[in-house]
């Protein structure tokens, strides 16, 4: 141990200054606030998306498009992932709650089967709503596409 390699006890220093503790600290007076304005006084809360008084982004860009009030979004699953599913588990039904319990979708959703993929076993999905494809995929196989 030289004098090259003295460091202090840890936690002995204190790495930020305090402030509003007198002129003779370095950060007195105003304490690091400025002079006047809103930021400078106690309570200060900016509101979001304020941008000092200027007309904020979110009102000066026009507004466009339409949404759907009546949209009904729908989980999507695949044909392929509902064979994967039946092969690993060997299941024959597949149903709402079971994909729930595999954790493919969650509880409040509205379940699609979409027909990319192939189908290898017999199976019985129901489900919420069936694209073409996968209904025809399904039957193929001698399955029943069941929707709620």
């Amino acid at each position: 141990m030289n004098l090259s390699n003295l460091k202090p006890a840890a936690g002995s220093n204190k790495s930020e200054k305090r402030i509003g503790r007198g002129q003779g600290s370095g950060r007195g007076g105003t304490s690091t606030r400025g002079h006047k304005g809103a930021k400078s006084r106690s309570g200060y809360t900016s509101k979001r998306g304020f941008e000092g008084g200027q007309m904020p982004l979110q009102r000066r860009l026009p507004k466009y498009g339409f949404n759907n009030i009546n949209r009904v979004e729908y989980k999507a699953i695949n044909i392929s992932v509902i064979s994967d599913l039946a092969a690993k588990h060997n299941l024959s039904q597949i149903d709402v709650d079971t994909l729930i319990q595999y954790g493919l979708v969650s509880k409040n959703d509205r379940v699609k089967i979409l027909g990319n993929g192939q189908l290898t076993a017999k199976l019985s999905v129901t489900a919420h709503a069936f694209s073409k494809s996968a209904v025809a995929a399904i039957e193929a196989q001698q399955g029943e596409a069941i929707k709620l």
